[in-house]
């Protein structure tokens, strides 16, 4: 079965339910009538029943009305309009006198009825509303007075009501139909220029965005959340272009160099010493390489965040001084001096593994980037429910302008050209950032050039006193 375009669902839902509203007022509408119409009969009827009983004279158990002459001239000599039906009975329900309107027919006695109770019965095949009321002398029934009206128009008022609604009905369905669909069809026409939109969007063409709509409705929001999502889209692969071109640049500077070194063995016959020198500098490229593909599988494993976390109880003090323990050949041969200033034991919720490889960077770069016999202080504080880590050197500095550039993947600040001997790829930074956007760590750095960099990172602690 072919599913309606999105154009008739909208306007076979809106028929759906106006056709229920609309179904409720006409039937209120007809039962509102009909309730009118036979409340003006009823009041008809009571009327009349009232104003007889007052025509009626009661003596020694029997009754006669005062004016019948006047009585039987009055409008119950015709049939024509709105008639009213008037018969006496006496206590014997044997008939006592009837309207002439009745002619030879006479109204029907229920004993099934209380008094002044209106039913509905017909009368020589004609629909009638009759009430029936007893006649009293003193406490005792001497007869009774039967009124009724015929209900042939009232029938006819709401016979004739019914057909202009049921032919009304669908009539105004269908109109309301085509309206919809002429109003859905406008409606949609922001959703028609986001398909035309997206289908023009491709991997290599990002470039395109929605026209926003004027009004700012929810198609606006729509429009405008899927803009923010092609945004995000388009940095994401910006980025990853970038990553996979430094990535291959930088993986293909240590082959070339490696390859040019192999090459240059070959050419002649070298002394053992040079074979040896040669080879000893294609190691050190081949763990700088190594060292570079390590760093880049960490990067794009903590890129996509599958990493799953193992939350326990990190004892800082003791984490710091493992990390600086491994760094005392390169702290040594520098003649760096590294202050620590842990004036309490500090503990935390965290990944280990991770945390060491946070501190490890920061701590590397701390000790690359500093003068031979500088100073290196690592601080740590508590600061309400937040530990507080500063790591601050003295080495060559950041550039101001540089600041907002240090997490970014293989950028490297001025220190190529301040001091060639540096090594590095420029990615330690950016694993820090992906590590502490994990673990919830905060992480900022202040520079200033030829005076030190100072980074300042704040995790939560762990409450010792539930422990």
């Amino acid at each position: 079965m072919q599913q309606l375009s999105f154009k008739n669902r909208i306007a076979s839902h809106y028929i759906i339910t106006t056709a229920l509203l609309i179904a409720v007022v006409f039937f209120v509408i007809y039962f509102s009538v009909r309730f009118s119409v036979y409340s003006h009969i009823n009041d008809d009827i009571q009327s009349e029943s009232a104003k007889h009983l007052t025509e009626i004279s009661v003596n020694n158990n029997d009754f006669h009305l005062l004016h019948k002459n006047e009585w039987l001239e009055r409008e119950h000599n015709t049939i024509d309009v709105n008639p009213v039906f008037v018969q006496f009975i006496d206590e014997n329900k044997k008939l006592v006198e009837k309207s002439p309107n009745l002619k030879r027919s006479n109204l029907r006695f229920n004993s099934q009825i209380s008094s002044g109770q209106l039913y509905d019965y017909k009368l020589d095949g004609k629909l009638i509303r009759q009430t029936q009321l007893p006649i009293y002398q003193e406490k005792s029934i001497v007869g009774y007075v039967m009124v009724a009206m015929s209900l042939e128009n009232a029938q006819m008022v709401l016979r004739d009501l019914l057909e202009v609604l049921l032919i009304a009905y669908p009539s105004i369905l269908g109109v309301l139909f085509l309206i919809a669909r002429i109003i859905a069809g406008r409606s949609i026409k922001p959703i028609n220029t986001i398909m035309t939109t997206s289908d023009a969007i491709t991997k290599d063409n990002l470039k395109s965005r929605i026209v926003l709509p004027k009004t700012k409705d929810e198609l606006y929001v729509l429009s405008k959340t899927i803009n923010n999502l092609l945004d995000r889209l388009e940095n994401a692969i910006e980025r990853e272009k970038q990553f996979t071109s430094d990535a291959s640049h930088e993986l293909r500077t240590p082959l070339t160099v490696i390859k040019g070194t192999l090459e240059v063995l070959t050419r002649k016959p070298r002394t053992p010493q040079e074979y040896e020198d040669k080879i000893n500098f294609c190691i050190t490229e081949v763990n700088h390489l190594n060292h570079l593909v390590d760093q880049l599988l960490l990067l794009a494993r903590y890129e996509n965040e599958k990493q799953s976390l193992k939350i326990e109880s990190v004892y800082l003090n003791a984490l710091f001084l493992e990390v600086i323990a491994r760094q005392s050949v390169l702290i040594e041969s520098k003649g760096i001096t590294i202050t620590t200033l842990f004036k309490d034991d500090f503990y935390c919720e965290s990944d280990q593994h991770l945390l060491a490889i946070i501190i490890n960077n920061l701590i590397s770069n701390a000790l690359k980037y500093s003068k031979e016999n500088g100073v290196i202080e690592i601080e740590l504080r508590q600061n309400l429910h937040q530990i507080e880590c500063t790591i601050s050197d003295s080495g060559i500095g950041i550039p101001k302008a540089d600041l907002e550039k240090v997490f970014q993947p293989f950028f490297r600040s001025n220190a190529i050209t301040i001091s060639p001997d540096i090594k590095g790829v420029g990615i330690g930074l950016s694993i820090v950032q992906r590590l502490c956007s994990l673990l919830s760590i905060e992480v900022k750095i202040t520079s200033e050039e030829n005076i030190g960099t100072q980074v300042n990172l704040s995790f939560l602690s762990k409450d010792l006193s539930n422990s």
